[in-house]
This record gives structure tokens, C-alpha cells and sequence, in this order.
């Protein structure tokens, strides 16, 4: 019934004063059977409807099955050329356009896209009426790229000619993206000299120690030995280094590709936690703010304050306000004897809502702060953006339960609005129940202290169950329902997991088989009971598995329980901050900062008490 209601407020919010309820009711009807006669028998839109916000939608519908018609598609592109059909249906024009060869209508239709197949027909078109000087320019630049091309481009490939180095070029790139189909490929069009010199890049990229044998590359493969050394790295580092140190020498290579080299190979010995990154780190000579970071992070996993001390002079005076390296400043300050300035850091950072301000807070003991100041809205505000035309689309879809053209349209609407008006789109979404769009939103309107609508609390009664059942906190719970699904019951990631708290099919059937429960389909893990129950489950065996330390049970919950195994210390226990800091993964780096600061922000709003971060921040002990 509250779903009815709020579907009804919602139409009389978007139309008073324009269609009257009983008239909506039957466009909307009307709306269903045209639909259907469309995909039946491609009868003509009813101009009926021509008030009806999704009227544009079936005309659309109607015309991109009837491309030859061009003076109706010309006219509609014209009256509704800021809906998001126009752009979808002047693609599809344009392509059939191309395929009837009718160049002029298409050089004079077309605009500026990123559409790679578009792009090749466009060239096309210039070639075909006289202009090929452009277009072979233009086909030289699609050309290079280690990605296989849009059938649509083989026409323009075709009359391009290409020479031996623009050939090895789209070869060394493809092989740089691991695209062994398009290199070969590449490879057929070359002469037989080059040919035999792609074999021996390809033997070298499907087993990089070659480059190790003696007689295999000449000097003049600089190339191919540094892609050589790049593959191994990922799977050798140490003879990846061992290699480059003593045999670069014997190479034709040019300063800026010696560089990249070392670069790479300083940041893969950071990201693999080895001793000696920091040495290697602060030998580069072009130093940027992923190498400042990595040099830091190599620091701290050394715990050689000097030398965290040294890499936070290189920050940037911008990076050195945020709140992540200004923590750090204060620790290094502390390990260096300055205890009073020290403090004062810490108590400037403490006043930030974030998991470096909620450290903070807890180094000198004061209390968390939360900063909650939600969006302000002047009267009428939601109900004007409402009734705007885009918005309108968005509410009909939404009302007929069409969520991904919904959501297509809502974000082809945003991208128009100011930050003010992007605001109040958030509470708008957040009005419709769609917490993960609103929460996006208000993170493009570039605000984040409507705690709110960014921290919604959803399932309370399961999530405290659940918690009560595994003994866990059930702030905890919806910190990682928050960052694992924002609560959509309905998630699934690329690789198939499913729910508020993301559980993949095979765990769970395993936890149903420990639980002693039924296990029906995969499908029931977008059942909130059955999510969270086994979220909390799964999250509960992680804890002792990791002998109840929070952050590393969190980092599991993300990489994987083998991964976070390799990242312990090896023989001296390390400061969780300092563990947190230093994981090689930047995703799971962010999943377990997020995961813990929205525990204390969830504390906050469902009025507990007990949790501090210090707590949940135990140092981590040798594997």
C-alpha cells in the first residue's frame, strides 16, 4: 500500500496542473498498447500522446525501425534534440546512412562522437567525396590502437596504406594490452623480414625468460627486451630486475623509455612490499604523485621515520592538506620527538570526518565528529526540477517499473544541472527511494555532509539479528552493506556476486551447507534474510580465521583470505595503520578505510556507543 501511495504522490507531484490524473492513467494505458502495437506491426505513434512525457520514446521506437525515412527522422532530431533519443536515434541513422552509401547526408548529419565505428564511417564518407587527404590522417590515428576495430571500420581500413613502422606500432601495442588475436593479425600485412621479427615477439611474450637467453634479442630489439622484462615482472619481479640491472646496457634504447622502465619497475617492487622500494623509489629521477605516494608507503612499511619523514617533503603543498597525509605527518612528527606539534595536528585532523580524523580523534582523545549538515532545500525546489521534462521520463519509467531506462535517463538528465541543482537531484532520488542514484548524485554535486541520504539504514531488523546471532556489532554489518551494495538488494557484480553484501553463489552454498540449511538457487541470495544472514556468517568466519582483528577480516571480505595471508608481516608485528597504508591494492585499500570509518559514522546514526576505531585497529602480527 506505501508503495501505491508513494507512486500516486509521486504522479500528482509531477502533473498537477498539467494532465489530470484520470487523463494520465489513460495515456499511460495508451502508452502499454502502442508500445505493443510497435513491436507487433510498426504502426505509426498516435499523436494522442504527443503530451505524454514518453511520447518522444515511442516516437523513437517508431523510427529506428524506419531509418529510410528521413524527413520524419530529420524533424525529430530538430523538436527533441535535447532528449537522449535524439542521440541514440541519430547513431543508428547515421550507421544506416553508411551501409546505403548516401556520404553527403551523412557528412551533413553527423557530429563530433566518441564512437569509434561512427568515426570510421565518417572518415569513410570524407574519402568518398574528395576530401582524403583528411580522412587518411584521421584512419592513421584509429589504426593506433592495440584493440581490435568495429567491423564498421574494415571499408576505411581498406583504402589506407600503411607503412612498416605504423604496422609494428598497432602490433607492440596490442601485445602491450595482451591482445595476441590483434597482433597477429597485425602481423599478416607485414613483409617477410618483419614477420620473422613479430615471431620473435610473440615467443618472447608468451614466455618472457627468453630474453634471458643469450643470441635471442639483437641490440637494435630494445623494445621488445623492455616488454620482455615487463611480462616477467609480473610474474618473476626479482629476475625481472636482476635482467634489466645487467643487460640494458646492451640495448638501443632511448632515455624516456629507460625511464618508464625503472619507473615501472620501482612501483611493482613497492606494490610487492619489498625492502629495498624505497631505495629504488628515491633513485628516479622524475618523481610525480603516485611515486611520492609509493615512496611513502614504502617508508612506512620499513617504519624508518627519516625516510617517512623525507617523502612527505615531496607532497605537493595541496596533498599535504588531505587528511590521509596530514595523519601521517602527525605520526612522524610524534617518532621524531615533537609530541606538542604532534598533538596539534592530530587535534586540527580530528575535527575531519573520515577514518584518518577518526584516528585522530582517538590519538588525543576527543570525540568523533560527524560534520551533519543535510541539503537545504528552498520550497518548491524539488517539485520544479520534477517537472522538467527529463525528470518527468525518469518518473514515468520509474512508474512502470522500467528501472534501467529509468536510470539511463536520470543520468543523461544530470549531466545538464549546476552543482546546486545537482543537490537537490540527490533529494529528489532520495524522495524516490533510489539511495545508490542519490548517493551518486550528491557525489557529482561534489557534497558530502547530508549524512542522511550518503548513510542510509535499511533491513535494521535483520541486520541486528544477524549481528546479535555471530556477535558482532551491527554498525559493523551495515558499514560493509554500505560499501559493498548500498543497500540494493538486488546487486550483482562482474563476477557473480549477489545481494546486500555481495556473496558469491559458492560461498553461498557452502555457508548453507555449515548453517545446515537448504540451499535453493543462486537467485536467493538477493533475499535480504538470506543475505545478511550469510554476510554476517561469512564475515564472522573471516574474524576467526584472522583471530578477530577487524581490518584484516575486512581486507578478506574484499581480496580474498589467501591474499591478505600474504600481506602479513613476516617476523615482527606491524601498527595496523601502517598495514592498512601499505596494502598493495588500491581498491582494497579504500574497501577497508570506507568499511571502518562507516562503522563509527552507523554507530553514530543508530545511536550506539562502544566502538572505537583504535579498537577495531589492532596491530597485526607475523604470519
Amino acid at each position: 500500500m506505501k508503495y501505491l501511495r508513494e507512486k500516486l504522490f509521486l504522479s500528482l507531484v509531477l502533473f498537477s496542473g498539467a494532465v489530470a490524473g484520470a487523463t494520465l492513467d489513460q495515456q499511460r494505458n495508451d502508452f502499454l498498447q502502442t508500445e505493443k502495437r510497435l513491436a507487433q506491426g510498426n504502426m505509426p505513434v498516435s499523436d494522442s500522446l504527443s503530451d505524454y512525457p514518453l511520447y518522444p520514446y515511442l516516437h523513437y521506437l517508431w523510427l529506428r525501425d524506419n531509418l529510410p525515412k528521413s524527413d520524419q527522422i530529420q524533424a525529430f532530431l530538430a523538436t527533441y534534440k535535447d532528449t537522449r533519443y535524439a542521440g541514440l536515434l541519430r547513431s543508428k541513422w547515421l550507421d544506416y546512412l553508411a551501409k546505403t552509401e548516401r556520404w553527403n547526408d551523412f557528412i551533413l548529419n553527423y557530429q563530433a562522437t566518441e564512437n569509434t565505428a561512427l568515426q570510421c564511417q565518417y572518415n569513410l564518407a570524407l574519402y568518398k567525396t574528395g576530401n582524403q587527404v583528411q580522412a587518411l590522417t584521421e584512419a592513421q590515428n584509429l589504426w593506433l590502437t592495440g584493440d581490435s576495430l568495429p567491423e564498421e571500420c574494415d571499408p576505411l581500413m581498406s583504402v589506407l596504406t600503411l607503412s612498416t613502422e605504423q604496422l609494428s606500432q598497432r602490433f607492440e601495442l596490442a601485445l602491450a594490452k595482451d591482445n595476441v588475436s590483434v597482433a597477429e593479425y597485425v602481423r599478416r600485412s607485414m613483409n617477410s623480414v618483419d614477420q620473422g621479427i613479430a615471431d620473435v615477439w610473440l615467443r618472447v611474450h608468451q614466455n618472457p625468460k627468453l630474453i634471458e637467453t643469450d643470441g635471442i634479442l639483437t641490440p637494435q630489439l630494445g623494445r621488445l627486451f623492455i616488454h620482455g622484462i615487463e611480462r616477467l615482472a609480473k610474474s618473476d619481479l626479482s629476475l625481472a630486475l636482476s635482467l634489466w640491472d645487467t643487460k640494458k646496457s646492451d640495448f638501443q634504447l632511448d632515455n624516456p623509455a629507460v625511464q618508464k622502465q625503472e619507473r615501472s619497475l620501482a612501483i611493482s617492487l613497492a606494490r610487492s612490499r619489498q625492502a629495498t622500494a624505497y631505495y629504488r623509489l628515491k633513485q628516479l629521477p622524475v618523481v610525480d604523485a603516485e611515486i611520492n605516494e609509493w615512496k611513502l608507503r614504502s617508508a612506512l612499511l620499513e617504519q624508518n621515520w627519516l625516510h617517512v619523514s623525507e617523502a612527505l617533503t615531496g607532497l605537493s603543498v595541496q596533498e599535504q592538506q588531505e587528511p590521509k597525509w596530514q595523519y601521517w605527518q602527525a605520526r612522524s612528527q610524534d617518532k621524531a620527538g615533537n609530541a606538542v606539534q604532534a598533538q596539534e595536528t592530530y587535534t586540527k585532523l580530528a575535527e575531519d570526518r573520515s577514518f584518518y580524523g577518526f584516528l585522530a580523534a582517538d590519538m588525543v582523545s576527543k570525540p568523533y565528529q560527524f560534520s551533519d549538515r543535510p541539503v537545504s532545500l528552498a520550497e518548491n525546489e524539488l517539485e520544479n526540477l520534477a517537472n522538467t521534462a527529463d525528470f518527468r521520463v525518469v518518473n514515468e519509467f520509474k512508474f512502470l517499473n522500467r528501472d534501467l531506462e529509468a536510470e539511463r535517463q536520470w543520468w543523461y538528465a544530470v549531466k545538464k544541472l549546476t552543482k546546486e541543482q545537482l543537490m537537490i537531484a540527490a533529494k529528489l532520488a532520495q524522495l524516490w527511494h533510489w539511495d545508490q542514484v542519490a548517493i551518486a548524485t550528491l557525489v557529482k554535486a561534489d557534497y558530502w555532509d547530508d549524512l542522511g541520504l550518503r548513510f542510509p539504514v535499511y533491513y535494521s531488523a535483520q541486520v541486528h539479528a544477524n549481528a546479535e546471532l555471530q556477535g558482532l556489532d551491527p554498525a559493523l554489518v551495515l558499514g560493509l552493506i554500505r560499501q559493498e551494495s548500498i543497500f540494493n538488494k538486488d546487486a550483482e557484480s562482474v563476477v557473480g556476486a549477489r545481494g546486500l553484501m555481495q556473496v558469491m553463489p559458492k560461498t553461498g552454498m557452502q555457508i548453507a551447507r555449515d548453517m545446515r540449511e537448504t540451499w535453493r538457487s543462486d537467485n536467493n541470495l538477493f533475499n535480504p534474510d538470506v543475505n545478511i544472514k550469510y554476510g554476517a556468517f561469512y564475515y564472522k568466519q573471516l574474524l576467526r580465521q584472522f583471530h578477530g582483528h577487524f581490518a584484516l577480516s575486512i581486507a578478506a571480505y574484499n581480496a580474498g583470505s589467501g591474499r591478505v595471508a600474504k600481506w602479513l608481516p613476516s617476523f615482527e608485528s606491524m601498527p595496523a595503520d601502517i598495514w592498512i597504508e601499505t596494502i598493495p591494492f588500491k581498491e582494497t585499500r579504500k574497501y577497508v578505510t570506507s568499511v571502518l570509518s562507516y562503522a563509527i559514522i552507523y554507530q553514530q546514526l543508530i545511536q550506539r556507543k562502544g566502538l572505537k576505531i583504535k579498537e577495531l585497529m589492532l596491530d597485526v602480527l607475523p604470519g
